[in-house]
């Protein structure tokens, strides 16, 4: 495999758009550095395996969060439920204080940052890291998951929020 892009690469614009089609289920990965709580929001989750069980994100390189988050020896990636748009976008947002009410949390393992309400949510310790174009992918062992009440998780897609609603 190689680094390099070859000649035909699609415009960085046509590709956000086409990308767009694609519904992605929204997460919020938190931790707690310092005794502070940092998290962002991420639409790049994934599973990786199941032995080990690993999952994994992207984050962009220009994210102020990411130099907090790396550091930390724990995270947690809380899947969003379906009513928990207003919390994605809290989230994503520069320059506010993600933790702050409205935000409902609570300490996890090893104090890890559970956000309240979510459909489920996966305790992780750093596995690897890698810089991918303008992105870093992070990898995850899952070492403590937990279901919500609420399962159907909050969708993005074509710049906007929904839910998923399954076939009868």
């Amino acid at each position: 495999m190689t680094d390099t892009l070859p000649e035909q690469a699609v415009d960085a614009e046509r590709f956000r758009r086409t990308l767009a089609v694609h519904a992605a289920g929204v997460v919020v990965v938190t931790a707690q550095t310092g005794g502070i709580p940092v998290g962002l929001t991420a639409t790049s989750f994934s599973s990786v395996s199941l032995a080990p069980p690993l999952v994994s994100f992207y984050v962009d390189r220009s994210s102020t969060t990411w130099p907090w988050l790396g550091r930390a020896d724990r995270f947690a990636v809380n899947v969003l439920a379906g009513d928990q748009a207003g919390l994605a976008t809290r989230f994503a947002r520069r320059g506010v204080d993600r933790f702050a009410p409205p935000t409902r949390w609570r300490p996890g393992p090893a104090g890890v940052p559970l956000l309240d309400g979510t459909a489920a949510h996966l305790v992780c310790t750093p596995y690897s890291t890698t810089e991918i174009g303008d992105h870093i992918l992070v990898v995850g062992l899952v070492t403590g998951t937990g279901l919500g009440a609420e399962l159907r998780p909050l969708l993005y897609q074509q710049g906007r929020f929904g839910r998923f609603t399954p076939h009868s």
